[in-house]
């Protein structure tokens, strides 16, 4: 391959791996007790979609296996954030929303993680950040073509 386009992907990829690490570390410490990285991304996209998932709907969405997804889904139902219940259509499937208490630890969540991410954005720069949205939403299409 082409040497310099090598070395521009290894960059690029490796900042995009130490940006994820330092986001993860620095959200997981101000999340609300007891709730995890993972528990907040499912609480999240359910309180954004506002409709009910099967297990298998969101292991796809965030690229899972469905045991993985089905684990996090009994914590998350443990907590009390997410109601599980049968497909009255298909008794072989089950059907995931989230609770009022999960709806109010979604929001207690992103009240703790918006003034840091703000603060981020604000020193790099409003504009600069809105201009690698299209790079990063294009890298993670292409790379979800990949699996």
């Amino acid at each position: 391959m082409n040497q310099p386009v090598d070395n521009l992907a290894i960059t690029l990829f490796s900042e995009i791996l130490a940006v994820d690490q330092l986001a993860r570390n620095t959200m997981s410490r101000v999340l609300p007790k007891g709730m995890e990285l993972s528990h907040f991304s499912v609480l999240n996209h359910l309180a954004f979609s506002g409709t009910e998932r099967t297990p298998a709907q969101l292991a796809k969405t965030f690229h899972l296996t469905r045991g993985a997804m089905t684990n996090t889904l009994g914590k998350l139902e443990w907590a009390g954030w997410v109601h599980i219940r049968p497909d009255w259509d298909d008794a072989r499937r089950k059907m995931v929303a989230i609770s009022p208490a999960g709806l109010e630890a979604r929001n207690a969540a992103v009240a703790a993680i918006t003034p840091i991410v703000a603060d981020v954005v604000e020193r790099v720069g409003a504009e600069r950040a809105r201009a690698a949205l299209p790079v990063l939403r294009e890298l993670r299409l292409r790379l979800s073509d990949v699996e």
